[in-house]
């Protein structure tokens, strides 16, 4: 089976929010994307940023790092779309408590951007 890859969909909200939309696996060889995106962002000054996880089939830790790096770069995330595999490797490893993470449906995820 091969790898699925990782597209991530930038919307500016307004001033410094801004959500990026991920699909496909966020993994070890995907995970320097999120990295290189955020990067990008800390250098635009965009302050919080909405992670949509909704599109993500599959989240290793080097997914888990990613949104590690993405949360002290932006100093401010909120994830949104976690589902309920993410969300039980976020409360095993501790971060659920570090980082803002919600389920939710698509119909949520589209009122919101």
């Amino acid at each position: 089976m091969s790898p699925q890859l990782l597209t991530i969909e930038m919307t500016r909200l307004d001033a410094g929010r801004v959500r990026l939309r991920l699909t496909g696996d966020l993994d070890y060889d995907t995970a320097p994307e999120l990295i290189a995106a955020a990067a990008e962002l800390h250098g635009d000054g965009h302050q919080q940023v909405m992670i949509d996880l909704t599109g993500v089939t599959l989240c290793d830790s080097s997914g888990l790092s990613a949104l590690l790096v993405v949360h002290r770069a932006a100093g401010a995330i909120r994830l949104i779309g976690v589902n309920v595999q993410l969300q039980q490797m976020l409360d095993r490893t501790g971060l659920s408590e570090l980082l803002s993470a919600e389920s939710a449906s698509d119909d949520d995820v589209r009122a919101i951007g």
